[in-house]
């Protein structure tokens, strides 16, 4: 099963986050995310205008909702920015790969297509 295709697990606090080995596996499975000191994971999407790129934080915020997992959201015009990490334990969980496969389905999905 993808990680698109799964939920987000919520995260226990006392769980270690993972190392750099457990992440190698899960970021092959998220292309376009940058694993940034294996503590968290980010992304920047382009748009061709202010209003799309709302309209895509709005969709992501929807799918974190839905998950239960919320990611750190920049907005600016004609772009986002996106950050995941599992701030219970200081780092990365299998929780934060799935919501990065969420977010690319709901970038992919999106009336406007991917940019």
């Amino acid at each position: 099963m993808s990680l698109a295709e799964q939920d987000c697990v919520p995260c226990r606090g006392g769980v270690p986050p993972l190392t750099a080995e457990q992440i190698a596996p899960l970021a092959a499975q998220t292309p376009g995310w940058k694993v940034v000191d294996d503590h968290h994971i980010v992304r920047e999407y382009g748009f061709p205008d202010f209003a799309t790129a709302l309209a895509f934080v709005n969709g992501v915020g929807a799918e974190a909702e839905a998950q239960g997992h919320h990611p750190d959201l920049e907005l600016a015009w004609g772009r986002v920015g996106v950050t995941l990490y599992s701030h219970k334990i200081g780092g990365l969980s299998e929780a934060d790969f799935v919501m990065a496969a969420r977010i690319e389905r709901v970038h992919e999905t999106r009336p406007e297509g991917p940019s």
